[in-house]
C-alpha cells in the first residue's frame, strides 16, 4: 500500500493547476461539474466534454459564477456514439497540443430494458467503457506530450457486484441484467486502467493511469435505478457523498502528486460509501491479467481504436 499521509485530503490540497488543461467528460452535472469547478478552481484550463451543449453551457456558467475568470469550454461528446467520440477527440486535438488530465467520469447506471448504443453495444458497456477506452486511445498522443499526463477512469463499488464479464457475450444479449452489466462495466474500468497503465510504464512513458470512486453519491446517474434504490438514497440521502465529496475521488487521482500509476482512490468510511479519498483496492477480478488482455483486444476490435504505446 502507498505511503499516503494520513491527514484527510480535500480539495484545498490540490495543487496549482495552471497552465494545464483537462478533459473532463459528462461534466455537465453531478460528479462530473464538480471535479470540472475544482479544477479550473486550481487555475486548470478545463473542457466540458457534455452529451447535450445546452447543459454543459449551463454547467459552464454555474462554474463561471463560483470561480470568476474559469478558463472553461463546452466540447459536445455522446459517448454512445463512436462517431461522436471521433469528432470530439478531433476538436480537442486541433485545439490542444498537450493534455495534462483526462478525467473518464460519464456514464450510465442500471438501463432497463436492455439498450444498444448508435453502434450496437450494450448500452453501459459501450457508454461506460468502449466510449472512454475510444476517446482515450484518440487523444492518448495529447496525454503524453504533456510532462506528466495522467487519465483518470471512475469506476464504483460497483465492480464487485455480479461482474463476472462473459468474453462469447460481451453485449449480454442472453439473459440481459441491469444490475450486471452495470458491474461489468466498472470492472470494465478497472481492467483498462491497470493495463493501460502496464502499457505506459513498459514504454516508459511520462503519464500514468489511475482510478477513482465516489462511493455512495445522489447524483442523476440513478435515474435508471429500482424503485426500492431510488428510495433508500431519498431516505438516506444526508449520510451519503454529496457530489463535491463524491467528486474527491477523482480529483486525488488527477491531481495528488504522490499519487502513482495503477492507484484507485475512494472513500475512507463504511463501506467505502462515505468519506474523504483514501487509497482502496479493487477485487482480485480487476487485476486478472488475462482478463485485461481480452478486454483490451475486444475493445480495440469494436472501436476500431488503437494505442500509441
Amino acid at each position: 500500500m502507498p505511503a499516503f499521509t494520513s491527514e484527510p485530503w480535500t480539495a484545498r490540497d490540490i495543487p496549482s493547476l495552471e497552465g494545464k488543461v483537462a478533459v473532463v467528460t459528462g461534466a455537465n452535472t453531478g460528479l462530473g461539474r464538480e471535479t470540472a469547478r475544482e479544477l479550473a478552481r486550481a487555475g486548470a484550463t478545463v473542457e466540458l466534454a457534455c452529451r447535450d451543449h445546452a447543459k454543459g453551457a449551463e454547467a459552464l456558467a454555474d462554474i463561471h459564477a463560483g470561480v470568476p475568470g474559469a478558463d472553461l469550454r463546452v466540447q459536445e461528446l455522446d459517448l454512445a456514439s463512436l462517431e461522436s467520440v471521433r469528432a470530439a477527440a478531433s476538436a480537442l486535438r486541433d485545439r490542444y497540443d498537450a493534455i495534462d488530465l483526462l478525467v473518464n467520469n460519464a456514464g450510465v447506471m442500471y438501463v432497463n430494458p436492455r439498450r444498444e448504443t448508435a453502434d450496437g453495444f450494450e448500452m453501459q458497456m459501450g457508454t461506460n467503457h468502449l466510449g472512454h477506452f475510444a476517446l482515450t486511445g484518440l487523444l492518448l498522443d495529447r496525454v503524453l506530450a504533456a510532462p506528466a499526463g495522467r487519465v483518470v477512469n471512475v469506476s464504483s463499488i460497483a465492480h464487485k457486484v455480479r461482474s463476472r464479464i462473459d468474453f462469447d457475450d460481451l453485449q449480454l444479449t442472453r439473459g440481459y441484467d441491469r444490475t450486471a452489466a452495470y458491474g461489468r462495466s466498472k470492472l470494465a474500468n478497472l481492467l483498462f486502467t491497470y493495463l493501460l497503465d502496464r502499457k505506459l510504464r513498459d514504454a516508459a512513458a511520462p503519464a500514468i493511469a489511475l482510478a477513482a470512486h465516489p462511493g455512495v453519491s445522489p447524483t442523476e446517474l440513478i435515474r435508471n435505478s429500482p424503485a426500492i434504490f431510488k428510495l433508500g438514497m431519498k431516505v438516506g440521502g444526508r449520510l451519503l457523498n454529496p457530489p463535491a465529496a463524491g467528486a474527491l475521488g477523482s480529483l486525488r487521482a488527477a491531481t495528488d502528486p504522490a499519487a502513482a500509476g495503477g492507484d484507485y482512490f475512494g472513500p475512507a468510511g463504511p463501506g467505502e460509501t462515505v468519506g474523504l479519498p483514501v487509497w482502496v483496492t479493487s477485487t482480485a477480478r480487476s487485476h486478472d491479467p488475462v482478463a485485461q488482455d481480452r478486454l483490451w483486444a475486444a475493445s480495440e476490435e469494436l472501436t476500431g481504436v488503437t494505442f500509441p504505446v
